[in-house]
C-alpha cells in the first residue's frame, strides 16, 4: 500500500470510528436507573460499529508506518497487534452486556449486572489501549508520518490508561470515578479516546499532502 492510500485509509477510518464514539458515550448518562434494552442495545451497536473502524484503523496505520519508514515496520505492528487485542477484549464485553439484556425479563443496568465485562472493560482494556497508544506514539515520533505533538499526545493518553490499571481493586460502583467499572474507568476514557481518534483521522487526512512531498524527494523527516 502506497504512502497516500495508507495515509487516506487510516484518517477515514479514524474519523469514522470517532463520530460514533462521540455519539455512544452520551447514551451512558441518560438514565440514572436501569436503562430501557433500546438505550442500551442501540449504544452497544454503535460501538460494535466504532470498533469495526478501529480495526480498520489500526491496521492502516501499521501500512502507514511501513510506507513511510520501513525501519519502523515492527512498531507499526506492535501497535496494530495491541489494538486488535483492544477491539476484540472490548467486543466480548459487548456481547456479554447484549446479550444479558435481550435475555432479561426486566430492565437491567449492565454496567452493574453484568460482573464480567468489569476488568474487560475497565483494567484490561485500559493495560491494552495503553500499549497500543505507546507504540503508536513511538512510531509517530520516530517515523515522522505525524506531527511529533500527535505522538506526545498519545504518550499521554496512554499514561493515563495505564493510571486505570488498578481500578479493579476499588469496587463495582459506576457513580465511582475509580471503580472497577467506574464513569472514569470506562465511560470517561472512551470519551476522550473518542476526540483523540476525531483529532488523529483530521491530522493525518490534512497531512497528507506534505508527506507526500518528503517521500518524493526521498527524505525522512525523523529516525534517519
Amino acid at each position: 500500500m502506497d504512502t497516500v492510500l495508507a495515509r487516506r485509509f487510516t484518517g477515514w477510518s479514524g474519523l469514522a470510528a470517532a463520530v460514533l464514539l462521540i455519539v455512544e458515550v452520551p447514551l451512558y448518562f441518560v438514565y440514572s436507573g436501569p436503562p430501557p434494552d433500546s438505550n442500551v442495545l442501540s449504544r452497544l451497536l454503535l460501538g460494535i460499529l466504532a470498533l469495526g473502524f478501529m480495526l480498520v484503523f489500526v491496521a492502516g496505520f501499521r501500512e502507514f508506518v511501513k510506507s513511510v519508514d520501513a525501519r519502523y515496520e515492527w512498531a507499526g505492528n506492535f501497535a496494530f497487534a495491541a489494538g486488535l487485542a483492544y477491539a476484540l477484549v472490548t467486543l466480548v464485553s459487548s456481547g456479554l452486556e447484549a446479550g444479558a439484556v435481550i435475555a432479561a425479563d426486566r430492565p437491567i443496568d449492565p454496567t452493574i449486572d453484568v460482573s464480567g465485562t468489569y476488568i474487560l472493560y475497565g483494567s484490561i482494556g485500559r493495560m491494552l489501549l495503553g500499549l497500543f497508544l505507546t507504540a503508536l506514539g513511538y512510531a509517530i515520533r520516530k517515523t515522522g508520518a505525524l506531527p511529533r505533538w500527535t505522538g506526545t499526545s498519545a504518550y499521554v493518553l496512554a499514561a493515563v490508561s495505564f493510571a486505570f490499571i488498578p481500578s479493579l481493586f476499588f469496587g463495582n460502583d459506576p457513580a465511582f470515578f475509580y471503580a472497577a467499572n467506574g464513569w472514569g474507568t470506562t465511560a470517561s476514557m472512551g470519551a476522550v479516546l473518542s476526540y483523540w481518534l476525531l483529532m488523529m483521522g483530521i491530522v493525518t487526512l490534512k497531512g497528507r499532502k506534505g508527506a507526500t512531498g518528503r517521500l518524493a524527494q526521498g527524505t525522512h523527516p525523523a529516525g534517519s
